[in-house]
């Protein structure tokens, strides 16, 4: 597979075609990942949850992300590497400097920051320095606390239309990409039309230029009841590879996610 550029994804939304991503922590599942055709890695702050045992994402430090993007880029692979930005991390002006600086210096190709129109700022100061940016609308789990719950987001004219606003402002400011979890569908559309960047999916519906999948999710092995946007790739296949291969295929191809796997208005 030719290494993946952010030339690359942007292509993938003027052609209207597919990429695919997933999380990625180590090494070994990082090679695994991209000699599967997996396009993006995502070295995510769910590492809090399904690596390191905690209920939410919140205790995962910038020191906890070096260590893993420093962990997934020794792979050295095809795929591009994004990195989360971590709680609190970006609260001031000089620590998401700071922050962003560590993870790029660890083999990040871009950082992931959870907000809206108050990241605009920063945005433009990451541009001025280098730094691609993916900015995560919806359902965004560090602010689990004020959202009271894991809810879906978007649901009411208000909101939706607040979303909206914010994709373009953060469009305009520099941002690279942006990732959208459990809004309504409906509403991937209006962001979609609305803005020229890709736009990354996981519970928005199938019509993102790619979607994203928690590791673990992917391989049905999260404990309890697994979230309506998740699709076990591991039924039905012999090897971890087989499972990540059908799942890079069944985004590429437009059956991933299906009508399950999507929120109505």
């Amino acid at each position: 597979m030719t290494a993946i550029s952010l030339s690359h994804l942007r292509a993938h939304r003027d052609a209207g075609t597919k990429f695919s991503m997933v999380t990625a922590y180590d090494a070994c599942f990082a090679e695994a990942a991209s000699a599967a055709g997996i396009d993006c890695l995502l070295v995510g702050d769910s590492l809090g949850m399904v690596l390191q045992g905690h209920a939410s994402t919140l205790p995962v430090t910038v020191q906890d992300m070096a260590y893993h993007t420093r962990c997934v880029a020794s792979a050295k692979p095809d795929s591009f590497v994004i990195a989360d930005m971590p709680f609190m991390a970006a609260a001031t002006l000089d620590t998401a400097m700071q922050a962003a600086q560590t993870l790029m210096q660890q083999g990040a190709q871009m950082i992931k920051l959870e907000g809206s129109t108050h990241l605009t700022e920063l945005i433009r100061r990451y541009r001025d320095q280098g730094v691609p940016t993916c900015c995560h609308l919806g359902l965004t789990p560090q602010f689990v606390n004020q959202f009271g719950g894991y809810k879906v987001q978007g649901r009411d004219q208000r909101t939706a239309d607040q979303m909206v606003e914010a994709a373009i402002s953060l469009e305009a400011a520099g941002a690279d990409m942006l990732l959208l979890e459990c809004v309504p569908n409906a509403l991937t559309t209006r962001i979609m039309k609305a803005t020229t960047v890709p736009v990354v999916g996981i519970g928005a519906g199938p019509e993102p230029t790619g979607q994203v999948l928690v590791m673990h999710d992917l391989l049905g092995i999260t404990p309890g009841k697994p979230a309506r946007f998740v699709k076990n790739f591991l039924e039905g296949q012999s090897s971890i590879q087989a499972a990540l291969r059908a799942y890079d295929q069944a985004v590429k191809d437009g059956h991933f996610p299906a009508q399950a796997h999507c929120f109505a208005e």
